[in-house]
């Protein structure tokens, strides 16, 4: 089994983490921007929006999985190529979880959520 040192997996397990809570977090706007101001010419843009994020949120997230499913199935080591794409999603991943986390904050200031 190939094996990643403990920060890797630490970072790793940290970013699952603000990412399933961010995916929480932004249906929670979504729900409340509905609820509040429903399906109008006004909200649509913004609920595609709110819709993208998600995408955004997702995506690195189940990269995140897998790869490192994988990872753990190499033996004796993990070829150097899935550890670069690895270090490539987790810097992805980063960069999504605070453009999701800016868009949420405009998106709550501006419709008062």
């Amino acid at each position: 089994m190939a094996k990643l040192s403990p920060e890797v997996l630490t970072t790793i397990f940290s970013l699952q983490r603000r990412l399933i809570e961010l995916i929480a977090e932004t249906k929670n706007t979504e729900f409340s921007l509905f609820e509040r101001h429903g399906e109008t010419e006004e909200t649509l843009p913004e609920l595609e929006q709110i819709e993208n994020c998600l995408e955004r949120l997702r995506n690195p997230s189940s990269r995140l999985h897998t790869l490192t499913l994988r990872i753990s199935e190499y033996y004796p080591i993990a070829p150097s190529a899935i550890l670069e794409l690895l270090a490539e999603t987790i810097e992805q991943a980063q960069i999504s979880a605070d453009v999701v986390t800016a868009n949420l904050s405009e998106t709550r200031k501006n419709w008062r959520l």
